[in-house]
């Protein structure tokens, strides 16, 4: 793949395990000075903030400058901030007030980051090499920030808490060392479209990603519902009575799929081809919550969620591809933000609504109308993928 592939490659899977740490991390910080639950809640808010507030402006920003130094700055700040935490930490100086300034800058820091990284790619890799480059990243981000981040966050912080947001620290600052040996075959050409809402109405104009992004958007309404219920549904005193641990094997088992499915998965597009891989995720999204609304035993719920787990790795990968390949290298970037802006955005108003539901009607209900609402994707995904022909074809 090409050594500035490797320093890219290196530079994610440092920068994204110092993220697992820190999501990890930053609740238990809240705890420590005291905040309530509704604190605690208010600080992994300010890390979702960024996207749909400040997303179109990072797609911008990472289509006006030199990328490698836009990935090596963000890495940097983050590396910094989480040091000044650390030692605010340490001082006893530390407030919930810091931390939730802390969540919204490293927020705005991951659209930044995430938004280079993808833009990036096609600049290191050909378009023959992108689906596998695509699928070692993927692979990467849950190896590092699903799986390792946050179990090593939790031995460290037995030890520290400072001791964990250092090495954090630590490692944005070791992925700045990796990415200064990349060196990208050129930049993006300009066309002279310098609008913030240039990526959006490119996307909008553009059959087939606008088609992908309004099913991811589609498709993480059930994600959002899972995402705000399942532990209350999964956890003693809810109907699946499992412990804490077990259900942190389950969410394990989700990671451990999607590793497995980035692995393979370009061995899967040559046999089975894209739409068929795209319409098994789809049916994944319905065994995401399907078990559940019909009460199944554990066995099925956690098959259905590492089956999800597996199904979305593929799709964001062969989707991610579309992207690139259908996408001007200079538009790149405000296409991919737009993209998140508009999959992203259901999340927190569809967790919102399906808690209000919850209290009304019952954690299973709401994952009843979740599975409706899967299946009717799944219908429409299925129409579209084998009559649209140039999907199957990007």
């Amino acid at each position: 793949m090409g050594r500035s592939f490797h320093a890219l490659w290196f530079g994610t899977g440092a920068a994204n395990l110092g993220d697992g740490i820190a999501l990890f991390v930053l609740p238990l910080l809240a705890l420590g000075v005291g905040a309530s639950p509704g604190g605690v809640a208010a600080v992994t808010a300010a890390l979702t903030l960024a996207w749909p507030v400040f997303g179109l402006h990072a797609g911008w920003i990472v289509d006006r400058v030199d990328r490698r130094l836009l990935l090596g700055g963000v890495n940097l700040g983050r590396a910094a901030l989480l040091a000044g935490v650390a030692a605010a930490l340490l001082t006893g100086t530390l407030s919930l007030e810091l931390l939730l300034g802390a969540a919204v800058l490293l927020g705005a820091a991951e659209t930044l980051a995430d938004t280079a990284l993808t833009s990036t790619i096609p600049m290191v890799v050909g378009p023959e090499g992108r689906n596998r480059a695509n699928a070692r990243i993927e692979a990467t981000i849950n190896l590092t920030n699903q799986l390792a981040g946050p179990p090593l966050a939790g031995l460290l912080a037995a030890v520290s808490l400072a001791l964990a947001t250092g090495l954090s620290a630590g490692l944005y600052a070791l992925a700045v060392a990796g990415l200064a040996l990349m060196a990208l075959r050129k930049g993006p050409v300009s066309s002279g479209n310098t609008q913030v809402v240039a990526g959006f109405r490119h996307l909008w104009r553009q059959p087939v990603v606008r088609t992908l992004t309004l099913f991811t958007a589609a498709m993480n309404i059930p994600w959002a519902v899972s995402t705000a219920l399942f532990v209350v549904y999964a956890v003693a005193p809810g109907p699946l009575g499992l412990t804490p641990a077990h259900y942190g094997l389950i969410l394990t088992g989700m990671a451990v799929g999607g590793l497995i499915a980035s692995a393979v998965v370009e061995r899967l597009r040559l046999r089975f081809g894209t739409t068929r891989l795209l319409i098994a995720d789809a049916v994944g999204t319905v065994l995401l919550v399907l078990p559940v609304a019909v009460d199944a035993p554990v066995w099925a719920v956690a098959a259905g969620a590492i089956t999800a787990g597996a199904g979305s790795s593929v799709w964001r990968i062969l989707v991610a591809t579309i992207r690139q390949n259908l996408s001007p290298p200079d538009l790149l970037g405000r296409i991919y933000a737009a993209s998140r802006m508009i999959s992203w955005g259901v999340i927190p108003v569809t967790a919102a609504l399906a808690g209000g539901a919850a209290e009304i009607w019952g954690v299973r209900a709401v994952f009843a109308g979740a599975t409706v609402v899967s299946i009717a994707v799944l219908v429409a995904f299925v129409v579209y993928a084998v009559y649209y022909a140039p999907m199957r074809d990007a």
